[in-house]
């Protein structure tokens, strides 16, 4: 066995878009809610972070 193994490394997907939902309970229903706004809520933070760098950058090359 590698020291490395791909398997290992992959994150479990908690939820798939377009996923059959009829066979999850309302807590299960509830939980994936929960992780989709947390990654709404990185995904957010991510493009204002790189807004604000971008930001910066014209700011800095309008000067010259």
């Amino acid at each position: 066995m590698a020291i490395f193994d791909d398997e290992s490394i992959r994150k479990t997907q908690v939820h798939e878009i377009g996923q059959d939902l009829s066979l999850l309970s309302v807590g299960e229903l509830g939980d994936r809610i929960e992780a989709l706004r947390a990654e709404i809520a990185r995904l957010e933070a991510d493009i204002a972070g790189k807004s604000s760098t971008r930001s910066a950058a014209e700011a800095l090359f309008r000067r010259t």
